[in-house]
């Protein structure tokens, strides 16, 4: 098989043909290396790299095979970790200038969970300075174009991820996500992002253990591939606090819903709480109309979320002083500037607001589990704009309404977070201006399941027709390195995969 078609298939079908001894972990690892080297220059979406070693792993990976060895669910896949999570041996910057050398000693837990599974870290994805804000660019790597218009951005905090997955430079990518990082940046490339109930996939590492905000979670072309990466992601770890373990076999393999049984609630922007441009509704409600024959029941959701932004506002500062709070007081100059905003918002943030915002929580909460004694499915447009100019840190306006502050133009998802609901970005054909249109599907709490089977459904139903199906980048139009995406970086990382070749200008982010 060429290695352009190797790559282009999913992450369900090379584990089979591992599996069968029809291909070998070492050749799929040598094709996704080649296409990193020929698409990347013009997209930007890999950061630092281990290739030699993952050559390695995937020679080792390749002996097990031949031997008859038991086989872990992942086992030969190429992997990209988005580089706000630590990986042993390999430069973990989280696109921030004070940690550009960072090589850290031990992996993540979920990078650890994902190597035990079989899956070989090959690459770190960008993302922006320290995850903070949905448009992957930084002072260390610069910024991530995409795929589909590389002078527009990829979405984020893990966009680097999505145009990895959109470009077939990798199987599988992991993702976090706190007021979309999941979502956006999928539904802007064309590919699936699943953000799951908190504690489902378990993450050590998150400052405040009881914060039920930010999770981990799994990236994927397609629901069947993200479903597998997600029975890799779960199950239980003492050492995260909401940790809890699922059934074996609950994720994979994944059985479509019936269609015809599902009730649907559906909505704009959350009963005007979030601001949508005009073009993104006319696309939305088009997906409703093509959606409605198929099912039971679509009808208007209506559900009060009026507190979502203070409530979302005061937790997400919280969560950022909780992480950033003594870098901001010893050295605020290697923080970007949307961190520092977050944390610097906390000054004014009383013991009153904080209490009022988890009261506020916790009525979204309770108001969205209420939701689901109607419904099976909730579903919104992903993002309210169609992608800008990378050049543009946020997106300032939506329907001619001014942003507050960076990250409101993300409210269709953070009203979701807030309600601790799993939620899937799902591609949906594209938008008017020609790029990709993603679908917010909502499930109950720890209903991964159903929600899974249920967007499996509409994938398949959306690929009989053209206008709906998952769309796919010009990849010959990605063949020239694209400089400009570089010329945010303020000099060079050092350490294990380091770029070399990184510009040196000294333009902020």
């Amino acid at each position: 098989m060429r290695d352009d078609g190797l790559v282009a298939l999913g992450a369900v079908a090379l584990r089979a043909l591992i599996g069968r001894r029809q291909v070998s972990p070492l050749e799929l690892m040598d094709a996704c290396i080649a296409r990193i080297e020929a698409v990347n220059p013009a997209v930007n979406a890999i950061a630092a790299t281990d290739f030699e070693r993952a050559r390695d792993a995937a020679r080792a990976a390749e002996a097990q095979v031949m031997r008859g060895d038991a086989l872990g669910p992942l086992h030969g896949l190429p992997l990209g970790v988005k580089d706000l999570l630590d990986t042993e041996g390999l430069l973990s910057t989280s696109g921030n200038v004070g940690l550009r050398d960072h090589v850290p000693a031990a992996d993540n837990s979920l990078v650890a969970r994902l190597r035990a599974a079989g899956a070989i870290v090959t690459a770190k994805t960008n993302v922006p300075d320290m995850g903070a804000g949905a448009n992957t660019r930084n002072p260390v790597w610069g910024a991530t174009g995409n795929p589909f218009d590389p002078r527009l951005n990829a979405g984020g905090s893990s966009g680097g991820s999505a145009a990895a997955l959109a470009t077939d430079m990798l199987p599988l990518c992991t993702g976090s996500d706190t007021g979309g990082s999941l979502r956006i940046p999928a539904a802007l490339c064309g590919v699936v992002g699943l953000r799951p109930s908190p504690g489902l996939v378990a993450n050590r590492s998150r400052p405040l253990g009881w914060s039920a905000i930010s999770v981990l979670g799994p990236m994927g072309r397609d629901v069947s591939d993200t479903a597998l990466m997600l029975s890799a992601c779960a199950g239980f770890d003492a050492g995260d606090a909401l940790s809890y373990g699922s059934e074996p076999g609950a994720f994979f393999p994944l059985v479509e819903a019936d269609l015809a049984r599902l009730r649907i609630g559906f909505t704009e922007d959350f009963d005007g709480v979030c601001a949508v441009d005009p073009e993104i509704r006319r696309t939305f409600r088009a997906r409703i109309d093509a959606i409605r024959p198929w099912v039971a029941a679509c009808e208007p959701l209506e559900i009060d979320v009026a507190d979502a932004h203070f409530a979302f506002d005061t937790i997400r500062a919280e969560s950022f002083v909780a992480a950033f709070a003594e870098a901001y007081a010893s050295a605020p100059e290697t923080l970007g500037p949307n961190v520092r905003a977050n944390v610097a918002m906390a000054a004014s943030i009383t013991l009153a607001d904080r209490a009022r915002a988890h009261l506020a929580q916790t009525r979204i909460h309770a108001r969205f589990a209420r939701a689901f004694e109607h419904f099976d499915l909730l579903i919104s447009p992903v993002t309210p704009v169609s992608p800008f100019p990378w050049t543009e840190l946020y997106a300032g306006s939506v329907e001619g309404r001014a942003m507050r502050t960076y990250y409101e133009w993300l409210a269709l998802c953070y009203v979701v977070t807030l309600g601790t609901q799993p939620a899937l970005a799902l591609p949906a054909g594209t938008d008017p201006r020609g790029m990709p249109f993603g679908l917010q599907l909502v499930g109950p709490l720890r209903g991964e399941a159903g929600l899974l089977r249920a967007a499996l459904a509409l994938e398949r139903a959306f690929a009989a027709d053209p206008a709906l199906a998952r769309p796919r980048p010009d990849l010959a139009r990605l063949r020239a390195p694209n400089p400009a995406l570089k010329s945010i970086v303020t000099h060079p990382p050092g350490g294990r995969g380091a770029d070399d070749g990184a510009a040196a200008a000294l333009t902020a982010v």
